[in-house]
């Protein structure tokens, strides 16, 4: 049986495929190939990491820019996998802010445990 990691990451190869498969037929994301897998699949989280501010489209295409390390106006799947790193790890970071605000006292948990030191 397989471990959620893996089919998470199973996932995330699958669905760079589906899209960039689209136009044309190639294992590279245009932008709008990459802006569309963006909105399509992960829209909940793509709101909740978009800066203050900034539209989904501005945000798409900072993260577009960013990932695209060879400025060759495509995505290969390495420059893909480092958008998600950025993309989870401003998640990651909000979460702590998010739950920062609702705690009312400075140590308090916030609801997951992932090794920032002793309960």
């Amino acid at each position: 049986m397989k471990t959620d990691l893996e089919l998470a990451l199973e996932c995330i190869v699958n669905i760079y495929h589906q899209y960039a498969i689209k136009y044309p037929i190639d294992d590279y994301l245009s932008k709008t190939e990459f802006s569309e897998l963006l909105k399509e699949t992960a829209k909940p989280f793509l709101h909740d990491t978009i800066p203050p501010n900034t539209s989904v489209d501005d945000y798409i295409s900072k993260l577009f820019i960013k990932a695209d390390h060879n400025h060759d106006g495509r995505l290969k799947f390495t420059e893909f996998l480092t958008t998600l790193n950025l993309v989870a790890i401003d998640a990651h970071n909000r979460s702590h802010q998010h739950h920062r605000s609702h705690d009312h006292q400075p140590d308090a948990g916030h609801g997951h445990d992932h090794g920032h030191g002793p309960k």
